[in-house]
């Protein structure tokens, strides 16, 4: 049913409170790091400061916390007292490793809890917790920690444990496997994700809405991710070692484009702008052939998911300002001054 309805439509539906599409969607608020039913009675957010997702567990992947005022975890806002004890037990302390035991020593029956959570929510109460351990492990990397900082903040107690579940997280009901691996550059640490064969995805941990752009790739391809490395990530190590230190300019790792097919257009009309020089995006455009879509190129320029390999950043606004960039402004004038030796 979702995907019949356009973001300005779910927005529509959340400004009215309409209480008929609870369930159907869910909403992550940017600013409050909540997220909600669409009838929530809480105070309607700007529109550029929601997401939108299809299951409470994505936006939990995503790093939003249940709304305390319209209780997205359960079916009804006026039952599951429970499954609201549960939620509050966690949001206490999201770091918190929960066992049976816990459980039992306040007077909670763990085969209970895991019923009525698993009726009411979609998924297990200790899966509802590991998915706040995670979020908390994905915050501190997209504020620039290392992956100690967000093992630590996420309660796992080794760093292969951490990777293990957050490459999990991001799966598909079915279909082959791709393996999430960290690389470390002198710009900030990068998420690769690869088969054997081919480079899926490359970002900055930074980047902003690096969730999606993980879920993305596992439902566009219907794989799963998991943690491990292949030889595909040696040779983008290896290249990027080489690019950081200026002696590389080309990319020779196999790509596996994921988008639709203008995405994929502009994305190749961005593999042949050299190396050390710019574009416009209204340059862009008239090279993929359509000069009115500049604002679809910026779009599609900023969904590649292949930082570096797929060179957005050499796309700047037609006043000679740097524009955009996911991975951030003073990031992408060091990389321009990088290619240009400056």
């Amino acid at each position: 049913m979702t995907q019949h309805l356009t973001d300005a439509q779910k927005y529509d539906i959340i400004a009215a409170k309409d209480k008929s599409y609870d369930g159907v969607f869910f909403v992550g608020v940017l600013t409050t790091a909540i997220f909600c039913r669409p009838g929530c009675p809480a105070r309607v957010p700007n529109a550029e400061n929601c997401q939108y997702y299809d299951t409470a567990y994505d936006a939990l992947k995503a790093g939003y916390r249940a709304c305390k005022k319209c209780h997205p975890a359960s079916h009804s806002a006026q039952d599951g007292p429970l499954v609201k004890r549960l939620i509050a037990l966690v949001e206490d302390d999201p770091a918190r490793v929960w066992r049976e035991g816990d459980l039992k020593a306040i007077g909670i029956d763990p085969s209970t809890a895991r019923r009525q959570f698993k009726r009411r929510f979609g998924m297990s109460f200790t899966a509802y917790a590991r998915a706040r351990r995670l979020a908390l492990g994905l915050k501190t990397l997209a504020k620039g920690g290392d992956m100690i900082e967000a093992q630590l903040a996420s309660g796992y107690e080794s760093e292969s444990g951490f990777r293990k579940a957050f490459g999990n997280a991001f799966g598909a009901a079915s279909g082959d496997t791709l393996y999430v691996d960290w690389i470390d550059t002198p710009y900030g640490p990068m998420i690769a994700v690869a088969s054997a064969e081919a480079l899926f995805l490359l970002e900055f941990t930074d980047r902003v809405k690096l969730d999606r752009q993980m879920q993305r790739v596992a439902k566009k391809n219907r794989v799963n991710i998991t943690a491990g490395r292949t030889a595909i990530h040696d040779q983008i190590a290896g290249e990027l070692e080489l690019y950081f230190k200026g002696k590389l300019t080309e990319f020779k790792t196999p790509l596996a484009l994921t988008g639709t097919d203008f995405q994929k257009t502009t994305w190749h009309a961005l593999l042949r702008i050299p190396y050390g020089q710019t574009k416009s995006y209204a340059e862009l455009a008239e090279t993929v052939g359509n000069p009115k879509s500049f604002r679809a190129v910026a779009n599609s320029n900023a969904n590649n998911g292949l930082a570096l390999i797929v060179p957005c950043h050499r796309v700047i606004a037609k006043d000679g300002t740097l524009g955009g960039y996911a991975g951030g402004l003073d990031r992408k004038q060091k990389l321009l001054d990088l290619e240009r030796g400056d």
